[in-house]
């Protein structure tokens, strides 16, 4: 969301044409926003994915990574507005960012190419290092670039305006917001496609590099196109940041009040009172309304920890459901759109229908009730997710634990074979079938009996893994125990492929034997297929190892509209809140605290989850639930002693004050003019009469 800033200007803006009554200039800048605002979203959507398929991490590392850099993202602001306002100037920062934004996009497209260390071929990358520490500098750019510009492109397409073009910039800022929001509906629409798309030199696999790299030409685009634009800009000089002078203020009045801690000085009303020695007592009072607004942020980073996490836990979750929406497709990691779409759709609804309807009943639904809410319902969105997370984990299959080992048996022979296993009942497989489970064992060591009268052996297994034991036709022959399951030799077998969801067709070759078979696979399933000799004239066996996720993705549907409410309801509310509580020179002070409680709620997941260590994802959600539960309990007793203020007033009283005792000043000074003419007056009579004496 667009956190909006601007200078106003007393000279006319002479260096851009009008079109259309807005400056010619602006629309330079809201295509550049609307392709970085592509380029942003489209990488971060497929990003969590890109981590646990493509690095192969764990889902837990991979959410840990992914909300370290959203928290980068959101330090990185405050940086950016200080080199901007202090030093380059706002067109400068925005240039030498994005260049270094663009090169950061690059690099994330590059390190998602596997065949650059794939020398077998076989279409996983064999010196994984290098992949990952490409894509940790190719994060760490993006987080310094997106972060850099994000305040500076709507306060410098602010500054293009003139003073009587107050009902344009509005316009502008409007169609600004409504980019940022296309930009981010239209990448997460597409770039889950291309991701979804197999690409690749020497072996086909899912095509992150294309991914990545779309997002990456946007930057591109964004970039030049804001170049294209130089000489209609108006370019502000740097004039000087307002949050080092009150972190400056502030600091003073510390150490200050350090140095007369002893009893001996006088209390003063306010600790940052003891800054009025060297600042001035309007800075001091803007200071004191802006810390009474930053006291009531210290809660707020724990509604940024459950929000942020639809990007990660929630795709993940997604994972595990199935996609298909009839004819249509909708991949894990396009369930962000959601996101957006509420956004558009709620926000007119919330402003035109439901707070009037409220207000109509009588009820007094302040700024900070409706924090509240919306704090509320992202607690009821992840209590959505949590009863997601049972249903999904009813189908999930069960895996060995580290002590454990799980066993499947293929009978790979044209007859059928009784089986005993030790602590299970005797099985019978037909020629061409598998056991319908895999059996747990928590012996590494087990005696496995085949036929009838039956051959022994005894067999080895591994623990924390799955294994399947193929019974060759012939008993006396090897017994093949396998960890997964090309040209394939009789009574033989292949390894695993992972394949695309839906529809796949096989060509089946084999001597003079040559024909076709089809098979519709579902999200998350695993098979194994029996292949007789005569296979174009018997029937293939097909075995489900895993059963395909049939837990719908809609169901996670209502948690996407709890969260987009309650984003309405705190997000936009908020920002409105603290701009009407704080003085017009200190709102980018505002906008750097709000941006802090994003990064410290991404920080927040890290600390959670890793202090936790829940086993089940649906009490991890429960448990974060609850926190959020917790902090708005404390967050409504903070607002229900608030007092609301106008600055403009008190701002007002001292400038009134300020005046008053430049007026009493003025008289006290002609009072000592005269006084000083006077005496002066009478000593000259003086001297007079002395010198005549």
């Amino acid at each position: 969301k667009p956190d909006i800033q601007y200078s106003q200007k007393k000279k006319s803006i002479t260096s851009s044409k009008d079109v259309c009554g807005y400056p010619l200039s602006i629309f330079f800048i809201v295509v550049n926003e609307f392709c970085e605002r592509f380029s942003y979203y489209g990488m971060r959507a497929v990003l969590v994915l890109y981590f646990k398929y493509f690095l192969q991490w764990d889902e837990d590392l991979a959410t840990s990574i992914y909300h370290t850099f959203v928290a980068l993202c959101y330090l990185t602001p405050i940086l950016g507005a200080i080199v901007a306002d202090s030093w380059l100037g706002k067109f400068k920062t925005i240039v030498y960012l994005s260049i270094v934004y663009t090169i950061g996009q690059v690099a994330m497209a590059v390190s998602a190419v596997h065949d650059i260390t794939d020398s077998n071929r076989d279409g996983t990358p064999d010196n994984m290092t290098f992949h990952v520490a490409l894509s940790m500098v190719g994060l760490f750019l993006i987080a310094l670039g997106t972060g850099g510009i994000k305040p500076c492109v709507a306060a410098f397409g602010g500054d293009q305006f003139s003073e009587h073009q107050d009902k344009q910039r509005r316009t502008f800022f409007s169609v600004f917001y409504l980019c940022i929001n296309g930009g981010s509906l239209l990448s997460t629409i597409i770039t889950p496609i291309l991701r979804g798309q197999e690409c690749g030199i020497y072996s086909q696999q899912k095509c992150y590099s294309l991914a990545f790299g779309v997002p990456a030409a946007l930057m591109v685009v964004a970039l030049v196109v804001f170049i294209v634009g130089s000489g209609m800009y108006y370019k502000a000089e740097p004039e000087g940041n307002i949050m080092l002078d009150v972190c400056k203020c502030i600091g003073f009045a510390i150490k200050n009040r350090y140095r007369h801690r002893s009893n001996q000085y006088p209390r003063r009303q306010h600790w940052m009172d003891w800054a009025e020695e060297k600042y001035d007592k309007l800075l001091i009072a803007q200071i004191k309304m802006v810390l009474k607004v930053l006291f009531l942020y210290i809660p707020l980073p724990m509604f940024w920890t459950l929000f942020d996490q639809k990007g990660s836990r929630w795709t993940l979750q997604a994972t595990t459901m199935n996609g298909y929406f009839g004819k249509l497709v909708i991949q894990p990691d396009q369930m962000q759109i959601f996101n957006p779409i509420l956004i558009l759709t709620l926000v007119p609804i919330m402003d035109s229908v439901i707070y009037p309807l409220i207000k109509k009943c009588g009820f007094n639904f302040t700024p900070l009730k409706r924090m509240t809410v919306g704090m509320f319902l992202a607690a009821m969105a992840f209590v959505c997710a949590a009863l997601v997370q049972v249903e999904i984990d009813k189908t999930l299959p069960v895996f060995p634990s580290a002590s454990q080992s799980q066993l499947k048996l293929l009978n790979m022979g044209s007859s059928a074979v009784t089986v005993n296993l030790p602590g299970n009942e005797s099985l019978t497989l037909n020629a061409a079938q598998a056991s319908d489970k895999y059996f747990t064992f928590e012996t590494e060591r087990i005696i496995v009996s085949v036929g009838s009268p039956g051959m022994t052996q005894a067999i080895f297994l591994k623990r924390e893994s799955r294994q399947t034991l193929l019974i060759p036709s012939v008993i006396s022959d090897e017994w093949l125990l396998v960890m997964d399951l090309g040209l394939i030799e009789p009574f033989y077998y292949s390894t695993y492929s992972t394949i695309k969801n839906g529809e796949t067709k096989f060509s089946l070759l084999s001597g003079s034997q040559s024909c076709e078979y089809i098979k519709d696979f579902g999200f998350g399933g695993s098979y194994t297929f029996f292949i007789p000799s005569t296979f174009c004239q018997d029937s293939i066996t097909v075995v489900e190892d895993i059963e395909p996720n049939s837990v719908h993705m809609a169901l996670q549907i209502p948690q996407y509209f709890f969260i987009t409410a309650g984003e309405v309801m705190f997000s936009v509310t908020g920002l409105e809140f603290s701009y009407s509580q704080a003085p017009s020179n200190m709102k980018a002070v505002l906008q750097a605290g709000w941006l802090f409680t994003v990064a410290i709620g991404n920080f927040i997941v890290l600390i959670v989850a890793e202090i936790a260590k829940l086993p089940n994802k649906w009490a991890e959600y429960v448990l974060f639930a609850s926190l959020l539960v917790l902090v708005c309990i404390i967050f409504s007793t903070m607002a229900y002693f608030y007092t609301y203020i106008d600055p403009s007033e008190i701002e007002d009283q001292f400038s009134k004050k300020v005046d008053e005792d430049e007026d009493d000043k003025d008289k006290r000074e002609k009072a000592e003019i005269k006084m000083v003419r006077r005496d002066s007056a009478e000593s000259y009579d003086d001297s007079y009469k002395q010198s005549n004496m």
